[in-house]
Order: structure tokens, then C-alpha cells, then sequence
């Protein structure tokens, strides 16, 4: 049986602007004069969705946005500031300090995952537990979800949290899923019509537990500080090149390799950073972007002589398979 929100999907082509005064009109009439509660990631899924819900329930949507400190350089600031004209009560938890004491000697990238997903649930209880007469949870589930957790009669492909109902130990009336029935690339549209910014719209894919999986060993706000900065520099310049060689994902990482250097005359032992750059239709497989010799240079060199404590660039050309997009 489809859920509510994907039987407003048209069987023929969509138009953004009716799919989005079909899909208030629903969740006006499901939500009624209820309140809602929305996890912001900053991610594109939950970003939509946060604007589509303030457009739909204005004062009633209220939104938990947790900076567990392993975010991109700016992004925690772009995030509010990108929010900043809807009228939804947005609550900014800096937890950075709580995250990195929890995440002190690990090294294991599983590890990493798990105690930063389990503590941003505990995060996101305790600020929820501070609101009161919240009737509904929202989630940004898209119907990719859906088709990979099998819920419609397909095969599993892989199981999704937000994909299969309300846990029996929430105390909530129903789950708010408006974007149930769009694809990625439909959600993005729905974003840019319903005045998201470029950053939050365009958004490339980003692990949950964020930069904590692109620094290998252990995770510290110094480490983080290096490779926000290196991160950083890549993007840009991989922004500021023409499109014909724009990959679909491209980020740094910081490896747990060190090695001597020159700067200024004086030996230095920094940290090696790896650029990533990969072309895929679907994520599931991808080829690694011959990126001009000429960008990586440029790039190396401002990475090098404006990201202190980096002695050495390096790029990854190995393809999914045999690899994976992330390093952890």
C-alpha cells in the first residue's frame, strides 16, 4: 500500500510547481493544526524538507540542527543563514566538544560511525525533551529509499532508517514524509522553486558521521581544523573550473600518513592530504576524474603554502570498484 505522499506523485511528467500545492494541501490536511519535528542535517533531503513543511505549517515546524563538530568549513553557519527567511523555530545545538571527548583514541572508522550516530540520537532526544506538544516527526525519506528498503513489493537493495514507520518507542502520532515520492534530482528542483540556496540544493552527498570518516586515525579539532581548510580549497577550485570537467563528488582527506617537507628553508613533518574526484551515474560504481594537471597544481600549492601542518598532496585515481568513494 503507497503511503500518502507518494500517491500525489502524476504518473506522467512532473511539474514542480503542482506537485508542491498538491503535497501542502496533504500535509495540511494530515498535520491539521498539529506541531512538527524536523533533524536538519544541512543535508539536501532534510534541507527541502524543512522548506516545504515551513511553507505548508509557518510557526509550527520546528527544526533540531546538531553540530557534532565534523562539519565542512562554514557549513554549520551556511546552514542557519540559508534558513534564515522561513518561518520555522530552528534550535542550532553546538555539541562539538561532546562529540570530539567521545570520539578521543578511536580509530577504528566503524567505531567512528556508530558512536557519533548513536550520540546524535541522544542529542537530538534531549533537545526534543525540552519541547512540548509535538505531534509529528518528519523525515526526508525520497523514494529511492523506499525502492532500496523494498517496501513497495521491489528486492532489497539495502535497508534504510527513515524507510518503514514510526519506532514503537517514539511518542509520536504519525511520521510527516513529503518528499516520499520524488527522486534526487526532482528534490533538488523542489529546493531551487522553493528559494534554497545553490549550497544546500547542489550539495554533493555527505557521510552522516561528516569529516570524521575523511580523517583517518584519530579524530581531533585540530586534525578537523586541517582538513576543513585543505577541504575547502579543493572545492573551490574545483568550483571556479569549467563545467565540462566538474566531477559528481570531490572532497580531501586527511590520512594518518606524515612526511618530512621544506618550508622556508626549515624541515617540516606534516600531514599527506588525498583529493578525491569521481564521475558516477548512481554512486553504486564510479571512475576517478582525470583532473587537469594543471588545477591539481594549483591546488597543491595553496593547499601546501595555506593549510599549516600539510607537507604533501596527493590524488587518488582508483575507480569503485575495487575502492569506495569515502576512505573510511
Amino acid at each position: 500500500m503507497k503511503n500518502r505522499y507518494e500517491e500525489i506523485r502524476p504518473s506522467g511528467e512532473l511539474d514542480i510547481a503542482s506537485y508542491e500545492s498538491r503535497c501542502i494541501d496533504v500535509i495540511k490536511e494530515h498535520v491539521g493544526d498539529g506541531q512538527v519535528l524536523l533533524a536538519l542535517s544541512g543535508g539536501v533531503d532534510s534541507a527541502v524538507c524543512a522548506a516545504l513543511l515551513a511553507k505548508a505549517l509557518p510557526g509550527r515546524l520546528h527544526c533540531i540542527f546538531v553540530d557534532h563538530g565534523c562539519m565542512r568549513k562554514n557549513e554549520p553557519d551556511e546552514v542557519e543563514e540559508a534558513f534564515a527567511g522561513f518561518d520555522l523555530n530552528l534550535i542550532r545545538v553546538d555539541a562539538e566538544d561532546r562529540f570530539l571527548a567521545l570520539l578521543k583514541g578511536v580509530t577504528d572508522p566503524e567505531r567512528k560511525r556508530k558512536i557519533i550516530g548513536e550520540e546524535f540520537i541522544r542529542v537530538f532526544e534531549e533537545e526534543a525533551g525540552k519541547l512540548s506538544g509535538i505531534d509529528f516527526l518528519a523525515q526526508g525519506t525520497i523514494y529511492p529509499d523506499v525502492l532500496e528498503s523494498g517496501v513497495d513489493g521491489s528486492a532489497v537493495v539495502k535497508s534504510h532508517h527513515n524507510v518503514g514507520g514510526l519506532p514503537e518507542n517514539i511518542n509520536f502520532k504519525d511520521l510527516v514524509e513529503p518528499l516520499r515520492g520524488l527522486y534526487k534530482p526532482e528534490v533538488r528542483q523542489l529546493g531551487r522553486h522553493l528559494g534554497l540556496p545553490a549550497t544546500l540544493t547542489e550539495r554533493q552527498p555527505f557521510p552522516g558521521p561528516g569529516l570524521a570518516v575523511r580523517c583517518l586515525g584519530e579524530v581531533n579539532k585540530a586534525k578537523l581544523d586541517i582538513l576543513r581548510d585543505a577541504d575547502a580549497i579543493f572545492r573551490a577550485e574545483i568550483e571556479a573550473s569549467p563545467d565540462d570537467t566538474r566531477p559528481d563528488q570531490y572532497f580531501a582527506v586527511l590520512t594518518d600518513t606524515r612526511s618530512v617537507g621544506v618550508m622556508e628553508g626549515m624541515r617540516t613533518y606534516g600531514y599527506t592530504i588525498a583529493l578525491r574526484a569521481i564521475k558516477t551515474d548512481d554512486f553504486m560504481a564510479g571512475e576517478y576524474v582525470p583532473l587537469p594537471h594543471e588545477l591539481l597544481s594549483r591546488v597543491s600549492q595553496r593547499i601546501t603554502g595555506e593549510v599549516a601542518g600539510v607537507s604533501r598532496v596527493v590524488y587518488d585515481i582508483t575507480s569503485k570498484p575495487p575502492a569506495t568513494v569515502e576512505w573510511e
